[in-house]
């Protein structure tokens, strides 16, 4: 079976953390919505874990783990850290 090089394709995976007040589903929608504003060609989206932001005792934020697949690009691949759970987590440590 031969290959061209017209269909192979190589795709790069990042990892990130999106925070929500409201669910882990918003935390997910999050981390994807704020990639779309740095990566081009999003393919997948896989949530790999899930946990809680709890102070006193109560939970705070939701934050979700997302791998964002992409197709990778040989010249001028430029990939910018984002970190969009700093907000909550600020908010929620009283840091700034």
């Amino acid at each position: 079976m031969s290959r061209s090089a017209s269909t192979s394709s190589v795709y790069r995976v990042t990892e990130l953390i999106g925070t929500s007040e409201d669910s882990w589903e918003d935390a997910a929608k999050h981390a994807v919505e704020t990639a779309t504003k740095t990566l081009r060609d999003l393919r997948i989206a896989e949530v790999s874990k899930l946990d809680l932001v709890i102070v006193d005792g109560k939970v705070a934020a939701f934050r979700a783990r997302v791998n964002l697949s992409f197709k990778h690009e040989e010249k001028g691949l430029r990939v910018k850290r984002v970190d969009i759970g700093r907000k909550v987590q600020q908010q929620t440590t009283g840091s700034h």
